[in-house]
């Protein structure tokens, strides 16, 4: 048996049905990230100063938050799937391939939510009406 047709392994219809999928994704994801970190340095670029009040501030409000929210996720999830790629190609036995991939996951998922978690953490400490003190108490 061949591996199908010369059309089929261009468009990428190889066994898995997955073709280009994770390779679009990526280039999305770069996207994403390019167009998120834009405006991150264009919103630090127009704050007055760096001072920690000034920057939880922006960060507590709505569009800031979300925005920052979705930059964490494009950038981890772009991030795994960079390495990914970089472990499938270079990891060639199949357990430690298994285990270099499973350990891949646990730390962008942890680092993503950990992220997530500060940026939720800034935005309920400002609703409430405090300040988050980075080392865990209230200023």
């Amino acid at each position: 048996m061949g591996n199908g047709t010369s059309i089929g392994r261009v468009r990428g219809l190889g066994s898995a049905h997955e073709g280009a999928h994770h390779w679009l994704v990526q280039r999305f994801t770069a996207i994403g990230n390019f167009v998120l970190m834009l405006w991150l340095i264009t919103s630090f670029a127009l704050m007055p100063d760096f001072s920690y009040e000034t920057i939880t501030g922006w960060l507590s409000q709505p569009i800031p938050a979300a925005a920052m929210v979705l930059l964490i996720i494009s950038v981890f999830w772009h991030a795994r799937l960079g390495l990914q790629v970089l472990v499938e190609d270079y990891v060639h036995e199949a357990g430690t391939k298994f285990a270099t991939l499973a350990l891949l996951n646990l730390a962008t998922i942890g680092g993503g939510v950990f992220a997530i978690f500060c940026v939720v953490r800034l935005v309920l400490a400002a609703t409430a009406g405090g300040s988050a003190d980075p080392l865990g108490g209230a200023l």
